[in-house]
């Protein structure tokens, strides 16, 4: 083969695969390019909650594909005052968002005061006892998403209370007359108590800043115990809590298994992480074009007892065995 032949043929075999490598590079750059581009127009997103979420809606709602500054934008409004929640939900509505999380009964009846149109999901006690949803197979409306059965699990939590601590017989029973689903549970929590034998004295707190001195009202009663119904409100002010039972040395019952970890002596409820992952499947489906009404509520299924052995023996309390059998989780 001539010299010069030879030649043209090395250089069309190196622009052959000069051009190709050049092909490749646009094409990772059109996928880098088109990774860094939301697929359509950025979705706004509202989160209206008395506490915030700790990432976990959000980072749930980011596997589905909805990033933040990228495909979803999020409008968090966070607040332990109704009022303040009001007016954070006629805000969302005012932007406008396109689906709003509600995380708890207060949010949800503030956001269904806003609007009627825009899609709520909810994460509450009882969505049909509190009117959110005429029923948990067919919404209707504009609101669908989680049940944590509260109401039911009210009276489970003051017969595992009495379980653990036999000798009980009055028990200090601390609500948010604020909560729209404080009624339900006080009636579920007292019908329990009176086919155990147990007398419950009541307690009601709406504001932080007076936790502390409820916490010493309860402990000048001398209950046998506490049970702390489920609350926002309680959740915001734990420490404080936690530091006034224990100084007060009042055995008692939680909702959620923080407490325990914090120094509670007892939690039994649904794991609310995974509640709020579910919460971001609903608004996803919500995003992509399913209605409100077209899905069915979610009712919590799985639910924890926790135990804090440590502090038990703090209080000088010796959990019978068959309740720490029970325990899905114990603080050693």
């Amino acid at each position: 083969m001539a010299a010069g032949t030879a030649g043209l043929l090395l250089s069309a075999r190196s622009l052959d695969r000069s051009l190709g490598l050049t092909a490749l590079l646009l094409l990772v750059a059109a996928a880098l390019g088109a990774e860094a581009q939301p697929a359509g127009p950025v979705r706004t997103i509202g989160i209206l909650n008395r506490q915030a979420t700790s990432g976990v809606f959000e980072t749930a709602l980011s596997g589905l594909g909805w990033v933040e500054g990228k495909s979803a934008r999020f409008e968090r409004r966070e607040s332990t005052d109704n009022q303040k929640l009001a007016q954070f939900a006629l805000e969302l509505v005012r932007i406008p968002v396109e689906v709003i999380f509600a995380g708890n009964a207060a949010s949800t009846r503030a956001a269904m005061d806003a609007t009627r149109t825009i899609p709520i999901v909810t994460v509450s006690t009882d969505p049909v006892g509190t009117g959110f949803v005429t029923s948990l197979a067919r919404p209707g409306a504009n609101v669908t998403g989680l049940a944590i059965m509260n109401t039911e699990l009210s009276g489970k939590r003051l017969e595992m209370l009495s379980q653990a601590l036999p000798s009980a017989r009055r028990v200090a029973l601390l609500t948010n007359p604020a909560n729209p689903s404080t009624p339900l549970m006080r009636r579920e929590t007292e019908a329990q108590a009176r086919g155990i034998g147990i007398t419950i004295l009541s307690f009601e707190v709406s504001a932080p800043a007076r936790v502390a001195g409820v916490i010493t009202a309860v402990a000048k009663a001398r209950p046998d115990a506490l049970l702390v119904a489920p609350d926002p409100l309680f959740s915001v002010t734990q420490p404080q809590l936690l530091e006034a039972a224990a100084r007060h040395r009042l055995p008692a019952m939680w909702e959620w298994r923080g407490f325990v970890d914090a120094g509670g002596l007892m939690s039994y409820g649904p794991d609310l992480s995974e509640l709020y992952r579910r919460a971001a499947a609903y608004v996803d489906r919500i995003l992509r074009g399913t209605k409100p009404s077209d899905l069915p509520v979610e009712q919590a299924t799985k639910f924890e007892l926790a135990i804090n052995l440590k502090t038990a023996n703090s209080l000088g309390l010796a959990i019978p065995p068959p309740v720490l059998l029970r325990a899905d989780h114990v603080v050693q």
